[in-house]
């Protein structure tokens, strides 16, 4: 899709009021809401990595990569947090546990039959 096209879409229109940006249909009747929540997230190579950036020295422990749909991603990211015994959040189809948990996340994982690596240093 060029510029011109991108610019020139419609935004609103005075039979269906605004409209879905991704779709372009009526927000009463847009398909992307539902759908999103079917659609699979990781790309099945799972990395566990840890990284203090960007959070005043504090570390978490990312775990990427999972094929899931969103609310499975959820509900496993409650079980790691009850597991591990600490906070934890989703963002962006990636579980951020609180906490240097590298070990702990690669051997529930692996009783789950989830094969993990550990990613950098």
């Amino acid at each position: 899709m060029n510029m011109r096209d991108q610019l020139s879409r419609l935004v609103y229109s005075t039979d269906k009021g605004s409209l879905c940006p991704d779709c372009g249909q009526a927000k009463t009747n847009c398909q992307c809401r539902t759908n999103a929540s079917e659609r699979i997230l990781g790309d099945g190579r799972v990395r566990i990595r840890r990284e203090t950036k960007g959070r005043k020295g504090k570390g978490v422990t990312l775990v990427e990569g999972l094929a899931m749909t969103a609310p499975q991603l959820a509900q496993l990211a409650k079980a790691l947090k009850t597991h591990c015994g600490c906070g934890g959040s989703v963002k962006d189809a990636t579980i951020e546990i609180q906490g240097d948990q590298r070990q702990t996340i690669l051997a529930f994982l692996d009783a789950r039959g989830i094969q993990a690596k550990i990613a950098g240093a």
